[in-house]
């Protein structure tokens, strides 16, 4: 059976950077399970997984704009330390969720001068290009209640 909408798929990666570290793998874990098509991985790696089967090993390079898109300096700002109100220490890479024009957002400290916090809204994977390594370990038919709901239950899943 071929990776195809509403199929689950599941599979092996290991995601490098330019420089070859290793950023993320499962190796040692479980598969990561997926419904194709739904959005669920990086619109780069769900194309390249499309049409494959049971077996298939490859490589994928994914650029950012379908990876975790480019980095945005708009999404970079100084704000008082004021605006942790409640937070005693604040550290480079904390993270927290702020509220901005388009909702909620993840915001993780870049920077601490003096009284002024720089925050990083951008992916911190934005700007780079992944390497993903990829060995397909199982390919189904997605269950109604998988397709309806737009991600994968039971064994490697999401249970409710």
């Amino acid at each position: 059976m071929q990776i195809a909408e509403r199929c689950v798929a599941t599979f092996h990666y290991t995601l490098t950077d330019d420089a070859g570290a290793v950023i993320d793998s499962s190796a040692g874990r479980e598969p990561l399970a997926y419904l194709h098509g739904a959005g669920n991985i990086v619109p780069g790696l769900e194309r390249a997984l499309t049409g494959r089967t049971v077996g298939d090993s490859f490589t994928v390079d994914v650029l950012p704009e379908e990876g975790y898109g480019v980095r945005h300096e708009g999404l970079i700002q100084v704000v008082p330390r004021s605006a942790f109100q409640g937070v005693d220490t604040l550290e480079v890479g904390m993270q927290f969720q702020a509220n901005s024009n388009q909702g909620p957002m993840s915001v993780v400290i870049a920077a601490i001068s003096g009284d002024e916090v720089t925050v990083d809204g951008n992916h911190p994977l934005a700007g780079q290009t992944l390497h993903f390594a990829v060995e397909i370990t199982e390919v189904r038919d997605a269950t109604d209640e998988e397709a309806e709901h737009g991600h994968v239950h039971g064994a490697h899943g999401h249970e409710h």
